[in-house]
């Protein structure tokens, strides 16, 4: 099964995708004028702006229930593998993917915007949508649609319960089994409660967990504040290949910055959108901003402090392509959550090794619930036209099963098998969104002209040559409407006062 897992991965995550996610993300960068720069005062304010409705979230919520997807194992183990294959460069080339990948997020998330549909009482859309509906591609649509219930409800669940059960048998030394356990009966409670449960669940967890970690590293960043200028000129020396201990694996660096930059951020992968589409808001391009923003705070905030403790404490390892080590910080410990566990603790003794145990418990635990959320919109999606309700009861029990399976097996094997599940995802994505650019930048185009005259920006896909965007072409016709009434309402009571007189 290992075997077979690497072999899919070698030719999943060739070069040829590296490549596509670097040169996406800087295409986007300079067809928005660097938007990610231009707008991020404007992200800020976004993100609290807005309130949910009966049918979808806060702007915040939507957020949040990002963020329960990019903050996750990814954040730590991830970047602990990044850092052992890639070496310290490895985290530059993270940063590019998030800088750069701010500006997929927005083209993807405001495309998410743009098609999404009420469905049974709530908003719903992502790549599935918008690949049908703006490239008139069904099965390219339903391609997506099932990799990606395959990829969210099979593949990747367990790479976040394996480092669940991981960290926790470090910390408090629990049995894999009973974590698995837990696991399966919380994260039933959760996904039997609907969407709206799922967001109110993430916006208490999410913020409160991030903000934790993020403090806690950076109490440890301060107390060797010292360190920290040569701590950045050895990750840019490494990511380039100017040090001479790294410097023979510079295309691992690039190769394992990018990979687990995707898997962190999710940027251009396509699971975004899901999120971003149940917000209730006036223009797609506002939640198309929020979920830029989102990229930075989960790579640039929190997988650099992850990083960061790690560098500082000289707690890690690092191994050429043949096995061999090229540096040895923390013998005998695999690569994963165990390194930031053994770091904090050696800063924090006591405390340390059991607050990445519960902090990472959070992340992986709300990134499991969104996956689910993912994929059950792509089953919504499959439904709209058939019912057909058991799909949505086999997703919930088959993601129960592949928490509980993740948990209890190997960590190569359920990072192998997330990462084909990300790697799938990105490759129908980034082209799908490339055909559909066109769409993203003139809501952006028409969202700053409105903002420049003054206006709390409002979308009319008529008036932009937006085809199909059959909920906003509804909602606008439906806001047309209201006008006219009052103005005959204004008339009537004008001509009973004028026949008074």
């Amino acid at each position: 099964m290992t075997e077979l897992v690497n072999t899919l991965n070698s030719i999943i995550w060739s070069p040829a995708l590296i490549y596509l996610c670097l040169g996406v993300g800087l295409y986007f960068s300079l067809r928005t004028r660097f938007l990610q720069l231009r707008h991020l005062a404007e992200m800020v304010r976004l993100m609290f702006d807005g309130k949910s409705t009966d049918a979808g979230v806060s702007s915040f919520q939507a957020l949040a229930m990002t963020l329960a997807g990019r903050v996750g194992t990814g954040n730590i183990a991830g970047v602990a593998t990044a850092i052992t294959f890639g070496g310290p460069g490895a985290l530059f080339w993270m940063w590019m993917v998030a800088f750069l990948g701010a500006s997929s997020a927005f083209v993807e998330s405001t495309l998410g915007q743009v098609y999404k549909e009420k469905i049974n009482g709530e908003y719903r859309g992502g790549p599935a949508f918008y690949i049908e509906k703006g490239l008139g591609m069904k099965w390219y649509a339903w391609t997506f649609a099932i990799a990606t219930i395959f990829a969210c409800g099979v593949l990747l669940p367990g790479v976040q319960a394996n480092s669940i059960g991981a960290s926790l048998k470090t910390a408090f030394n629990i049995d894999p089994n009973v974590t698995a356990a837990v696991l399966a009966v919380l994260l039933g409670f959760i996904i039997f409660g609907g969407v709206k449960r799922i967001a109110q669940f993430a916006s208490m967890v999410v913020p409160f967990m991030a903000l934790g970690y993020i403090i806690v590293a950076c109490v440890i960043i301060a107390l060797n504040i010292g360190q920290l200028p040569d701590l950045l000129w050895l990750i840019i020396k490494s990511a380039f290949g100017l040090d001479a201990g790294f410097g023979a694996i510079l295309g691992l660096a690039i190769m394992w910055g990018v990979k687990r930059g995707v898997y962190s951020n999710e940027a251009g992968q396509g699971t975004g959108p899901h999120a971003s589409s149940a917000a209730a808001v006036s223009h797609p391009a506002k939640q198309g901003l929020v979920q830029a923003f989102s990229v930075y705070i989960d790579t640039l905030f929190v997988c650099s402090a992850t990083g960061f403790m790690l560098l500082i404490t000289g707690l890690y390892n690092v191994q050429g392509p043949d096995g061999a080590a090229l540096y040895t910080g923390i013998a005998g410990v695999a690569a994963g959550p165990g390194y930031v566990q053994t770091a904090m603790e050696s800063m924090m003794p006591g405390f340390g090794n059991m607050f990445v145990a519960i902090a990472l418990f959070f992340f992986a635990f709300t990134t499991i619930v969104a996956y689910y959320y993912i994929a059950e919109t792509n089953i919504a999606y499959i439904n709209r036209k058939v019912n057909r309700p058991w799909l949505t009861v086999v997703l919930k029990i088959t993601i129960m099963a592949s928490t509980v399976y993740g948990t209890v097996k190997t960590a190569e094997l359920a990072w192998g098998m997330g990462d084909i599940g990300v790697g799938l995802m990105a490759w129908l994505n980034i082209i799908a969104i490339l055909l559909l650019q066109k769409t993203a930048f003139t809501c952006l185009k028409d969202y700053e002209q409105q903002q420049a005259q003054g206006l709390d920006p409002t979308f009319d896909p008529k008036k932009l040559g937006i085809k199909h965007a059959d909920y906003w072409e509804k909602n606008h016709q439906d806001q047309a409407v209201v006008p006219v009434a009052l103005s005959k309402d204004a008339a009537t009571i004008a001509a009973d006062k004028s026949s008074s007189c």
